[in-house]
């Protein structure tokens, strides 16, 4: 995330390129208007505006696309020749991507940007390396994602339905991460008390090797689904850990032989009864915690994600849902995009979303689990 600085050296980066692009575009302009089979052409960009617009100091031309929507700098590329090719320049669409992306409130499988390449430092861009920003940025964009994405195909429906008529259980998911335990509101707490948003619908009695059932809830009133909360330890330890603001030990896991500490990823084996779980479920739901006031070990946490989602466990396309939360509105938070990136989410060959939510208002919740449902077949 960009400082204050960096913004600044942005921004007259911003101010060069298109400075740069306006002196070339005049003089090609001036070079065009000697030609008379060429003069009807700017004849026309004159009537429309478009020489009145280019006439515009260039930082006041930024300053102006600065409050467009990507839809309206479009829009405003399609006004004359002069736009359209200042909208796409790639450094003004990177700047938009750094400004905006902290303010996304989801990201999923395919939707991630390159974060290398958009952290990379403007001294090692130039024109022949220089990244397609404005693909990146529509890609990723929450708002231009609604606006693209297509319609549900017919035979996707239909097999939707044929799949909820040969279920006969509701969907079971599992629910595990160190923002279960690490946070001041617990969200297992709050979904349990919060009808008005997530009604409880019920304590299935079955048990899968010595694990409850779990706890079934209702989504808008029509869809009953099952989450299996797994805690890493004891209530006991799992509180004295989040006052001193440490990690308990992890008893899912069982620690694997010499040299696991040089290769996290390898390390993690499950215990027998969490192993049946996720032989079970039809999705997985990972808490993380997104308070940047503490520290975090996101590899350790990738290694215990593979693990949890291991091919010989169940099926590959079993989805991911990362709910990246925090306590209460108001506290920092790392966004959505970092996130992803810090648990390496692009290693894992399925589905997944990270999901901004909030433990004391449950904002978020519903739009993952709309989200993981739908990936596991359900037609919510």
């Amino acid at each position: 995330m960009a400082d204050e600085s960096e913004w600044s050296r942005l921004e007259s980066a911003v101010i060069k390129s298109l400075r740069h692009f306006r002196d070339r575009y005049l003089q090609s302009s001036r070079n065009d208007r000697e030609n008379p089979e060429l003069q009807e052409t700017h004849i026309g960009e004159t009537a429309t505006g478009g020489n009145i617009l280019e006439s515009l100091p260039v930082d006041m031309q930024f300053y102006i696309m600065s409050f467009l929507s990507p839809h309206d700098l479009c829009r405003l590329g399609s006004t004359c020749q002069y736009w359209h090719t200042v909208v796409r320049d790639p450094v003004l669409w990177r700047y938009f991507l750094l400004r905006d992306l902290p303010t996304w409130s989801f990201i999923d499988h395919n939707s991630m940007p390159d974060v290398e390449k958009i952290s990379q430092p403007l001294a090692e861009l130039d024109d022949d390396t220089m990244h397609d920003y404005m693909t990146e940025y529509l890609k990723s964009c929450p708002g231009c994602r609604r606006r693209l994405k297509p319609c549900r195909r017919g035979y996707a429906a239909v097999t939707s339905f044929l799949h909820s008529l040969v279920i006969n259980t509701e969907p079971r998911l599992a629910m595990f991460g160190p923002g279960l335990e690490q946070l001041e509101v617990s969200l297992v707490r709050k979904m349990m008390h919060s009808p008005d948003v997530i009604p409880v619908a019920g304590f299935p009695q079955r048990q899968i090797n010595g694990i409850g059932s779990g706890i079934s809830f209702m989504l808008n009133n029509q869809q009953r689904f099952n989450i299996l909360t797994l805690y890493s330890t004891t209530s006991k330890e799992r509180e004295r850990a989040r006052v001193e603001q440490n990690n308990a030990p992890n008893k899912m896991f069982l620690q694997e032989g010499e040299g696991a500490a040089e290769c996290p990823t390898a390390r993690h084996r499950i215990i027998p009864q969490v192993q049946e779980v996720c032989r079970v479920v039809d999705g997985f739901i990972y808490v993380a915690n997104a308070e940047t006031d503490r520290s975090h070990e996101r590899e350790e946490e990738f290694a215990q994600i593979q693990a949890m989602t291991a091919s010989d466990l169940g099926s590959s396309n079993r989805p991911v849902l990362v709910l990246s939360c925090v306590s209460r509105a108001g506290t920092r938070r790392i966004p959505c995009i970092y996130m992803a990136h810090e648990l390496h989410l692009n290693r894992l060959a399925r589905p997944w979303l990270v999901q901004d939510a909030e433990a004391e208002t449950l904002n978020g919740l519903l739009n993952g689990i709309e989200w993981i449902l739908e990936e596991s077949g359900i037609n919510v």
